[in-house]
């Protein structure tokens, strides 16, 4: 159960209400939305995801950003995240346990990791080899939407947000990430 009240529309006032109704306009309400509508202005903060996924998904194709997000979530073991991008990653045809991946993947994917596990340790080398693929305006589009991964993330798993009811037939394909069960 999540640690904050997810509102329902009745429950919401002014600006936390116009953008509730705009998201169930659209069909598009989710838990992590409930939650976030406790405070307007942090809602648009984060609903900026959305645009840098978009043009991330204009710098690399919708297959690499899925995975890129999903080694994101998966490496910072958010249990919500994680199983949006398995869904995801099942709509593309893939398994997300077992999938082939290109080069360029496998660079996204360390990217990903590493920014979880230590971003002041990335090497050299790891720029060195995604520059091979990407410029620098690209890199800032990866990294910058990593960064917004990484805070969504965060924000679901320090609210231990439900999950939502799509998602409960796959719950059990979450295995939570343990890089850090030495970590004190």
């Amino acid at each position: 159960m999540a640690r904050i009240k997810l509102l329902e529309l009745e429950e919401t006032t002014g600006a936390e209400r116009e953008r509730y109704e705009e998201l169930a306009g659209r069909n598009a309400v989710t838990n992590m939305k409930k939650g976030l509508l406790q405070d307007a202005a942090t809602y648009d903060a984060f609903m900026a995801w959305y645009t840098s996924w978009n043009r991330l998904v204009e710098v690399i194709s919708e297959r690499e950003a899925t995975i890129f997000a999903h080694a994101v979530s998966t490496t910072n073991s958010c249990m919500l995240c994680s199983l949006f991008f398995i869904s995801d990653l099942k709509a593309l045809g893939l398994d997300p346990n077992q999938f082939e991946t290109t080069e360029k993947e496998d660079l996204l994917v360390e990217l990903g990791r590493q920014m979880v596990k230590d971003p002041t340790k990335i090497s050299d080398d790891l720029f060195d080899r995604l520059r091979k693929y990407f410029n620098d305006k690209e890199l800032v589009v990866i990294v910058g939407f990593g960064a917004q991964m990484m805070a969504t993330n965060n924000f679901n798993s320090v609210f231990q947000i439900d999950i939502d009811d799509r998602l409960l037939p796959i719950k059990d394909e979450f295995k939570p990430a343990t890089w850090r069960d030495g970590i004190q």
